[in-house]
């Protein structure tokens, strides 16, 4: 099962501030203000939601493809994302604009002053899905992810026109996106991803039930937080898998993406729904106790002892075949 992975491509660039802002700010000359902070460090980590999506597949050994779009900076992150299994070579790369990034300053009271530059992000709509379906022989599922909203759009009407399967993905865009622009984003999306609070979001925006909203789509698979994950199909019965146990809650950042690329990895296996909805979460237990999206470890034998411990024999030997092991 061959997978492409669209989404935003981003790098952050994380200060840290060792006083307070409050202290900084004078209450009557809010309107000028002029500030400049000097910080501690600085972090640069690789992230985006399609750049970190993929590079979970890539570590589970499914080698999706990522579509996107990225800068003439994008070089070195580009040679990571190989090394770990990705197919960049649909990777669109800008004339004129940087990779998008995320600068944020955090100060001693865990307050952010941030900014995100789209950028090369911009450019996702000018990709068009044929191009990468015949470079690789043709695209069994797309995941649309957060990304350029124009981009997302198109790749979901030439999804629908080319009768390519879907997974609706909106995540960080669904707060600009009105309700108009999301049914036409999920209707007959193969999957529809959501944690429980975009779930409540969409059904709000669309004006649509969690019932109509489930019959417009094969699966709707929600994220639970620390209780895992639930997925519905209509007139089949619900799938809940709960989470392995953590070692250590570090960092949430990039644990839903996890979660997809577990999930989507397991799907492009072939096992069942609960297993791959195991695998998700399992994968997502490893990026929250690390700090950044990609920075966490996959080595296959203390994955599979956890794994084991958390969800049975059975389901272990069943993964353990397509982890190589």
């Amino acid at each position: 099962m061959r997978i492409a992975v669209t989404g935003s491509i981003a790098t952050d660039h994380l200060m840290t501030f060792p006083g307070r802002f409050a202290d900084q700010l004078v209450a009557d000359q809010l309107h000028t203000v002029s500030l400049s902070f000097l910080v501690d460090n600085l972090d640069v980590r690789r992230g985006g939601v399609g750049a970190n999506i993929a590079f979970g597949m890539g570590q589970l050994g499914t080698n999706p493809v990522l579509v996107g779009a990225a800068g003439s900076d994008f070089d070195e992150y580009r040679a990571w994302l190989d090394r770990h299994g990705v197919d960049t070579e649909s990777v669109r790369i800008s004339e004129t604009l940087h990779t998008a990034r995320f600068v944020c300053t955090t100060d001693a009271d865990h307050n952010q002053i941030g900014s995100f530059y789209t950028g090369a992000m911009s450019e996702a709509r000018l990709i068009e899905l044929k191009t990468v379906a015949d470079r690789v022989g043709g695209l069994d599922l797309v995941l649309i992810g957060a990304d350029d909203p124009e981009g997302m759009m198109r790749h979901t009407e030439e999804c629908r026109s080319r009768a390519i399967p879907f997974a609706a993905d909106f995540s960080q865009q669904i707060a600009r996106m009105d309700g108009e622009e999301i049914r036409l984003l999920l209707d007959g999306a193969t999957f529809l991803f959501s944690n429980e609070y975009e779930k409540g979001l969409i059904e709000s925006k669309t004006g649509w039930t969690d019932a109509e909203i489930l019959g417009k789509v094969g699966h709707r698979v929600t994220t639970l937080g620390s209780r895992g994950v639930r997925i519905e199909k209509v007139g089949e019965e619900t799938i809940e898998v709960g989470c392995p146990d953590e070692d250590a809650k570090v960092d949430p950042t990039g644990v839903g993406d996890a979660f997809r690329a577990g999930f989507l990895s397991g799907l492009a296996w072939g096992v069942s729904m609960e297993r791959a909805a195991q695998v998700g979460c399992m994968l997502a237990t490893l990026v929250i106790e690390t700090l950044g999206t990609q920075e966490y470890e996959l080595r296959r034998a203390p994955f599979m002892d956890r794994f084991r411990k958390a969800y049975g024999d059975a389901a272990a030997i069943e993964v353990e075949s397509y982890l190589g092991l």
